[in-house]
C-alpha cells in the first residue's frame, strides 16, 4: 500500500516578509545590511529542499498532503510517517500532531542557520533519508513527553521540549507556589522552565539545569532568575521528576501564561490556577535522531 504522509513545513523569513509591505526589510537586503545576511540565501536552500522533497516523496510512490505550519491541519490518526522541513521549531511545532504510534521524520531546510538537533538529515540527502524511513530502515527513538494539566482541564499530553510559565510580560515579576517532592515554597522570579529530557539542551540548560540522556524518564525543572533578596534563601532552584510523581505550580498571578514548545501554544494561567506536570503516557516515536550524531565525531550543539 502507499504510505499516507503529512508534510508539515515552514516558509522562511524572506517569503513571509519581503514584498509583504515590509519595505524597510526589502531596502535592507537590496543594501546587504549585516543584519539580514544569508537571508536570501536560507530562502533559496530552503525552497531547494521543499521541491527535493516533494520529488522524492512522489518518486517513492508516498500520497504526500502539505501544509504550511499555520494552516488547519488534516484529523490525526490517517497518517503513517509525518515529515517535517524546517528546522527544530518545525519539529516542535509538527509533534504536538503525533500520537505515540505515528513516526515523525524532521529534515532540517536550512542547516547553515538551524542547529536541527532532532533533525535526521537536510537539504543535501533528503531523499536519501526518506526513502530509508519509508523502507523501514531508519533507527526509531521514543522519546519521552510531559503531560500538563491546569486544574481539572488537560492542557497537552505531548510536550516534547519545555514549558515555560511566567507572567505576559517578560518585564514583570513571576509570583507562585513551587511544589516539588510535597514541599511547597513560594517564589519571585522570571518564571519556571519543566521538560523532559530531549528539551534538557535547550532552554533548560541555558538556564542552569543539566543534560539528561535522550532516553532518561526524568522531568527537569529550573527556576528563571530567582530573586535573591535578603531573606529569600530559596531550596527548590532547579530538580528533577521521576516517573510517577509530579511538579506542581500554583499561580498567584492573574496574568500567568504557559508556552509550551515555544511561542505559539500559550494558556492564560490565572490566581489561584494550579498547574500540574507529570510525565505523559505519550511518548514521540522520532526516526532518524542517532543518524545525525552518528555521521559526526562532534556532540550535538544544544538548541
Amino acid at each position: 500500500m502507499r504510505p499516507n504522509v503529512l508534510v508539515v513545513y515552514k516558509k522562511s523569513t524572506y517569503q513571509r516578509y519581503v514584498g509583504r509591505a515590509q519595505k524597510r526589510l526589502e531596502q535592507l537586503i537590496a543594501n546587504s545590511d549585516v543584519s539580514v545576511e544569508g537571508l536570501l540565501h536560507e530562502h533559496e536552500i530552503h525552497q531547494e529542499t521543499l521541491k527535493r522533497a516533494k520529488r522524492a516523496l512522489r518518486e517513492l510512490g508516498a500520497r504526500a498532503v502539505l501544509r504550511y505550519r499555520p494552516e488547519p491541519m488534516p484529523e490525526e490518526g490517517t497518517w503513517d510517517f509525518i515529515v517535517t522541513l524546517g528546522g527544530d521549531g518545525t519539529l516542535l511545532w509538527a509533534s504536538h500532531l503525533a500520537d505515540s504510534g505515528t513516526p515523525m521524520i524532521a529534515i532540517n531546510s536550512a542547516p547553515d542557520t538551524s542547529v536541527g538537533y532532532f533533525c535526521a538529515g537536510d537539504g543535501h540527502d533528503v531523499d536519501e533519508v526518506l526513502a530509508e524511513a519509508l523502507a523501514g530502515r531508519l533507527r526509531s527513538s521514543r522519546l519521552a513527553r510531559m503531560r500538563v494539566e491546569v486544574g481539572d482541564r488537560l492542557i497537552s499530553t505531548r510536550v516534547l521540549n519545555d514549558m515555560l510559565y511566567c507572567h505576559e510580560s517578560p518585564a514583570a515579576t513571576s509570583r507562585y507556589i513551587l511544589e516539588h517532592e510535597g514541599r511547597p515554597e513560594r517564589q519571585m522570579s522570571s518564571g519556571v522552565w519543566a521538560g523532559p529530557a530531549a528539551g534538557s539542551t535547550a532552554a533548560l540548560r541555558s538556564a542552569g539545569g543539566k543534560v539528561l540522556p535522550i532516553g532518561s524518564q526524568k522531568l527537569q525543572f529550573v527556576v528563571r532568575e530567582p530573586y535573591r533578596g535578603v531573606d529569600h534563601r530559596y531550596e527548590l532552584i532547579k530538580g528533577f521528576v521521576p516517573p510517577g510523581e509530579d511538579l506542581k505550580i500554583t499561580s498567584r498571578m492573574t496574568k500567568g501564561r504557559i508556552f509550551l514548545d515555544g511561542t505559539q501554544k500559550v494558556h492564560a494561567v490565572g490566581i489561584g490556577d494550579r498547574i500540574r506536570m507529570t510525565l505523559s503516557d505519550e511518548p514521540l516515536t522520532l526516526l532518524g535522531l542517532k543518524r545525525r550524531s552518528e555521521s559526526s565525531s562532534v556532540a550535538p550543539p544544544s538548541k
